[in-house]
């Protein structure tokens, strides 16, 4: 058993126990910090907090026979601006936008603006640089739904001679007007959102939730939207409610997301727990995830952002991670045009989401649509509708019932096709499944090149429900499938086990080459 820090500020350290378990340790240890008593945990990933700036700690774990200590040192700290010394209330009924932003406003560099316990009322928020924003422990910020308080920002706006583009807003990846987000970070660098306590978007469905597929006067606001952003850490956290999409960083850089949970209900349209579009070098380690659409959704824009800024995302990994209910564990589009690169998922569970691995791509996402190198390695599952779905015919937008984008026959390779290339599966479990294995359709015209799945285990659960293995036309409701693939050029198959399907355990088509 080895113990970590894998990240440190001047008021909190985040430590990682190496025991062998996924997001939960496989016993629970007791904690102490220079001697004295902290607590217990049970979690891989655990937040240590109200430490002093510039001081050193002496970590130190037990559990029965087993302990093991480590030493570390916290940052240096310049001011802590209080916000309730700027006027904040934290009594739920007043308006404390200005007063929180006033201190944000205020902060020297390598300062800390902290909100105490307390529930604040807020519109938006907007970070600026070099900034850390401690939510302590009993803190709320708790959003306004009534749109006239919130900023819109524009979708375009051209420069004087037409010639360049300022994008603001967004919604389901195009560049679309949209409400500011609760907390709103544009062109910002170097900051840290990390604390014990609670951003609540309020949402429920007589405000944002209600007739979510209609625009208003602009698109409904994200909990956490990050635009060009780099080099931000947000970490420890509970983000609930949201609007719509909870967490979206959008076109920015170097991202940490450390044991945050992000909760909406089941019901909740539309509410992604972290949508990562266009964005690289991002980290997300130790989240706990259970919301009403996609846990994690991988994207690069629908069709125009994709296409014109030929912006993908890539270099992202996802460990120590638990994914509850929602649509998909893991999804890949459907809005991607600008491809998605280099994704590893590893240590994590999966429970009672609709699917696990999801990527959802069609004609007409375009020849920079590209999916290549995505790897699921150590993975359990349970109660996952179809742990593993790659969909060439996802029938989004509104010709997504056209016959360009249904037809099983091959079509011309042209500007408008997508390509996925390596896709690599690898030591997972997957229990109590209800409508397939594996379900993967690649387009005739442009198979999939290369998909490797090794040491693979799946069950059934007893009481099966049947269902769409995947969201494309022509397909009927199906219990117990085992695994369908077609269309792959490449395929490699190691000890996988399908156990109570019915019918066939493997169905493979048009797979050129088999090992």
């Amino acid at each position: 058993m080895k113990l970590k820090i894998i990240y440190l500020t001047s008021r909190n350290a985040v430590l990682e126990i190496n025991d062998g378990g996924i997001f939960h340790t496989k016993a629970p240890y007791s904690l102490k910090l220079n001697g004295e008593d902290y607590g217990t945990t049970d979690r891989i990933i655990t937040g240590i907090y109200n430490l002093k700036p510039d001081s050193e700690y002496i970590l130190s774990i037990e559990n029965n026979d087993i302990q093991n200590s480590i030493t570390f040192t916290t940052l240096s700290e310049s001011y802590t601006l209080n916000v309730k010394d700027f006027g904040a209330r934290g009594d739920g009924s007043n308006d404390d936008t200005c007063c929180i932003q006033a201190a944000i406003m205020a902060c020297p560099e390598n300062g800390r603006v902290y909100i105490p316990e307390g529930t604040y009322r807020i519109t938006s928020i907007f970070l600026k640089s070099n900034l850390r924003l401690e939510i302590g422990k009993g803190a709320g910020l708790k959003a306004y739904t009534s749109t006239e308080n919130h900023p819109i920002m524009p979708g375009l706006i051209q420069n004087y001679d037409e010639t360049e583009e300022y994008n603001l807003g967004t919604w389901e990846g195009n560049p679309l007007t949209m409400y500011s987000g609760i907390i709103h970070g544009i062109n910002v660098e170097n900051v840290v959102i990390y604390g014990q306590g609670i951003i609540d978007g309020n949402a429920n469905y007589d405000n944002w939730w209600k007739n979510p597929k209609e625009k208003g006067i602009a698109w409904r606001p994200r909990t956490i939207f990050l635009q060009q952003c780099n080099n931000v850490v947000i970490e420890g956290i509970t983000v609930q409610n949201s609007p719509s999409w909870t967490v979206h960083p959008y076109f920015s850089k170097n991202l940490k997301f450390i044991g945050m949970s992000i909760i909406n209900p089941k019901d909740s349209p539309n509410t992604d727990a972290l949508d990562v579009e266009s964005c690289c070098n991002v980290d997300i380690t130790g989240v706990y995830f259970s919301v009403g659409d996609d846990c994690i959704a991988i994207k690069s824009g629908k069709i125009y952002m994709g296409a014109k800024y030929k912006t993908p995302s890539k270099s992202i990994t996802i460990r120590q991670c638990c994914m509850r209910d929602g649509h998909g564990s893991v999804t890949i589009g459907s809005e991607m045009a600008g491809g998605v690169q280099d994704l590893t998922v590893k240590d994590c569970i999966f429970l009672d989401t609709d699917r696990g691995l999801r990527i959802k791509t069609r004609r007409g996402r375009g020849k920079d649509a590209i999916i290549d190198n995505v790897v699921f390695d150590h993975i359990k599952m349970d109660g996952v509708m179809t742990p593993l779905v790659v969909n060439c015919f996802y029938f989004c937008d509104p010709d997504g019932h056209t016959a360009y984008v249904r037809d099983k026959a091959p079509m011309p390779v042209d500007e408008r096709t997508p390509e996925i290339k390596q896709l690599f599966f690898r030591n997972l479990e997957c229990k109590n499944c209800h409508v397939a294995a594996v379900y993967i359709y690649g387009l005739p015209e442009k198979k999939i090149e290369e998909i490797i799945l090794e040491n693979i285990f799946f069950d059934y659960a007893e009481d099966t429900k049947s269902g769409m293995p995947a969201m494309m036309d022509d397909l009927e409701p199906v219990s117990k499938m085992g695994v369908f693939i077609h269309n792959v050029e490449k395929l490699t198959m190691k000890n996988v086990v399908v156990k109570g399907q019915v019918g066939e355990d493997i169905i493979l088509r048009n797979v050129d080459h088999i090992i």
